[in-house]
């Protein structure tokens, strides 16, 4: 439940927000397959190229796949697929060419995925309305711009490369025969780059239309002619114009920034050299139109039937022409998004620059666990009666410590968590159809104390080695991984595994008990920098070691008997904790009211909690902080104090303060989750616990229980 960790190092959750997503193994009706994230809807599959691009905030291109099954026939299209996503790498950005393979909606298709879409006899043209009916039936075929825009930015892409969208069509105002493309513009903040319209429709109305859905509709260049697919000017204008990759980077940013939910259509007009012969197509798709409706062609086979006409009137020059301009949009895309990676990164350099507090790296922390929704009923009494309806309140609120990698359900709670925590990282987090979300509700009394709790949390045990491994690159850059009990012991081992490859420092946080024991089944512990664990789940972790547990101060279930004084407790949690820093760095055990105990290496009359870079030997030695005092009419809800603690505390470790403010900071984040009705205060920023800003009572002075 450290929810507010990320939200105090929030740069060390962009692994970046452009969502990506990486492989959970499923598998559905015998079969194995690599998915990624399951939304209410759909599956999509994520390539490893395209997730760790969008997470290190790298520029990716997404681009169309109806090019390749419809477009051109084959081989064309292949080799046109091949060259395209060639141009994006030249350019310095990541492909991601989205179809549909036998049911999953893939971002980013390997060489085998393209030949198939391309030597495809029949397949299936995929907009919108057909994604439910295509992956139901396991089918494959080509996204059309509306539903390539849908993947692309579920997917954390914010640039989209085509040749010409769809659009109104001639007589559309009786026909009523308007593109997907438009609508989608309309509602999917993501910015498509293209040729324009394409000619054969009715450029005028398709104009009116998107500005009717309030898409942002400008040319490339220095003119505002708003291109016609083969023509550079359709007699139509946009209402704007940019100049160059970095005005056009810019323009976009607004538009995402400003939270429009509507998309950006930058029209760049056909390279000069095609110019000339552009015109004479314009003139042999006339008579193209015009053998529509004599040959009676209608809806999706109207744009197929035109382009091959066109093609055979021309005698090649018009698919010529029409990978020119895929071509130049290619490249062109592929600048925008290389800009738009290149000014995020700057806007987020100056902002850093401007709260100097901020860690100075992206990756300074990955942290692994679960996602939770909380339900948190109060009662208006100190005791509660079980059996009957007891007065008191009742408030939603979000727990668990990942947010990095976790997983969720598709449902409205993971929906309410994904809004909640807009300005985190979350493309490590799967959403998974057919799974709850997991939830806890807490039943406390009015002293905020609990009585009961309850929860659903099975959906934990999809965090998987697997998953995890996806994110390696991640995980071995950090100078900080958490983890929580929630997850598998494999996928612990697993993490802790990774520690003698990368030398990596990882803190380990126990959400109970009864889970704190998961790294200690092996020797995977060893490999553990930190723990903050609370006295019952030190307890436990000596239990599960085999190690001795003070008899005068444990019952017959080995779980500590509360002692009768300050110093008992002090004295159990230095003998419980002794062992431990054999291996472990640092100890932070949590002791409620009576404060913590950090136990570690002494470091100029202190405990050191700055991160090794290697384990030597050193004189150890136990530290006590009391807590701050909170009235019991100032106190809210215990449940989340010391996750609060630990989150805060981390977030100094980070910013490189000395112990004694790290601590301090943890004892304003939990004094403030105190007087809060959520678990973990939803206020906390960094200004709120930073000891230099903020004026409490006079700080208790630390004491030496121990020193080795």
């Amino acid at each position: 439940m450290i929810v507010r960790l990320l939200y105090f190092i929030h740069s060390l959750n962009r692994m970046r927000i452009l969502k990506r997503v990486s492989q959970l193994f499923l598998r559905r009706e015998g079969k194995t397959f690599h998915r990624t994230m399951w939304t209410k809807d759909f599956l999509f599959k994520v390539h490893p190229s395209v997730s760790q691009a969008v997470a290190q905030n790298k520029p990716v291109v997404a681009l169309e796949s109806t090019i390749i099954t419809h477009g051109m026939p084959y081989p064309h299209n292949l080799s046109t697929a091949k060259e395209v996503e060639a141009i994006v790498r030249d350019e310095g950005a990541t492909p991601a060419t989205v179809g549909v393979i036998e049911g999953e909606i893939c971002v980013g298709l390997s060489s085998e995925e393209l030949e198939h879409l391309a030597r495809s006899k029949s397949p299936l043209k995929v907009s919108r309305r057909d994604l439910p009916y295509v992956i139901s039936k396991g089918l494959s075929g080509g996204t059309t711009v509306s539903a390539t825009m849908i993947a692309a930015h579920r997917a954390g892409i914010p640039v989209f490369v085509t040749g010409g969208i769809g659009g109104v069509h001639r007589n559309g105002q009786n026909s009523l025969d308007i593109s997907a493309d438009l609508t989608e513009l309309g509602r999917t903040p993501i910015a498509v780059v293209s040729a324009g319209v394409k000619s054969i429709l009715d450029i005028g109305r398709t104009l009116e239309f998107l500005e009717t859905q309030g898409v942002c509709v400008a040319t490339y260049g220095a003119s505002k002619n708003f291109p016609a697919f083969f023509t550079p000017n359709s007699g139509f204008t946009s209402s704007c114009n940019v100049h160059n990759p970095s005005e056009a980077a810019e323009l976009i940013a607004s538009a995402l920034s400003l939270g429009l939910q509507s998309g950006v259509l930058l029209a760049v007009p056909i390279p000069e050299e095609h110019a000339a012969v552009g015109h004479l197509i314009q003139e042999t798709i006339q008579t193209a139109v015009t053998a529509v409706s004599s040959e009676g062609i209608i809806g999706r086979d109207v744009t197929p039937f035109i382009l091959q006409k066109v093609n055979d009137l021309t005698q090649g020059k018009s698919l010529q022409a029409n990978i020119a301009l895929i071509y130049n949009n290619a490249k062109v895309g592929s600048q925008i998004a290389c800009a738009l990676s290149k000014w995020m990164s700057e806007k987020r350099s100056k902002s850093q620059a401007q709260h100097p507090g901020k860690p100075p790296k992206d990756s300074d922390v990955v942290v692994i666990g679960g996602i939770n929704v909380d339900f948190i009923a109060k009662g208006k009494t100190k005791t509660l009666h079980f059996g009957q309806t007891n007065p008191g309140s009742v408030c939603q609120s979000f727990g668990g410590v990942g947010r990095n990698i976790a997983a969720t359900g598709a449902d409205a709670n993971s929906d309410a968590v994904f809004n909640y925590c807009k300005h985190m990282n979350t493309s490590g987090v799967a959403r998974l159809e057919k799974q709850n979300t997991a939830t806890y509700c807490a039943v406390i009394n009015e002293n905020g104390e609990l009585s009961l709790g309850l929860g659903d949390m099975d959906i934990h045990q999809q965090i998987t080695e697997h998953y995890v491994s996806q994110f390696e690159k991640q995980i071995s850059s950090a100078t900080l991984v958490c983890l929580d009990g929630n997850i598998p012991v494999p996928t612990i081992n697993y993490v802790c595994s990774l520690t003698e490859k990368y030398n990596l420092n990882i803190w380990y946080e126990p959400t109970d008990a009864e889970k704190a024991c998961k790294p200690f089944l092996s020797d995977a512990w060893k490999s553990l920098s930190y723990s903050s664990p609370n006295l019952a789940e030190l307890c436990m972790i000596n239990k599960t070691l085999g190690l001795m547990v003070p008899k005068a101060k444990v019952g017959v279930d080995l779980v500590p008997v509360l002692p009768r004084s300050l110093d008992e407790t002090l004295m159990v949690a230095v003998a419980l904790s002794r062992p431990l820093l054999e291996n472990l760095h640092c100890l932070v055990v949590t002791l409620g009211p009576d404060g913590v105990l950090l136990c570690g290496e002494h470091n100029a009359g202190s405990v050191n909690l700055q991160p090794r870079k290697q384990k030597i030997k050193r004189q150890l030695c136990a530290l006590h902080y009391p807590a701050l005092t909170v009235t019991p009419e100032e106190t809210m809800n215990v449940s989340g104090a010391g996750d609060s603690f630990a989150g805060a505390l981390m977030a100094g470790i980070l910013h490189g303060r000395d112990t004694d403010c790290c601590v301090r900071m943890g004892l304003l984040a939990a004094r403030m989750s105190l007087a809060s009705p959520h678990p973990i205060s939803p206020i906390l920023t960094l200004d709120s616990v930073d000891p230099n800003k903020v004026q409490a009572q006079k700080w208790p002075t630390p004491r030496f229980i121990w020193v080795d």
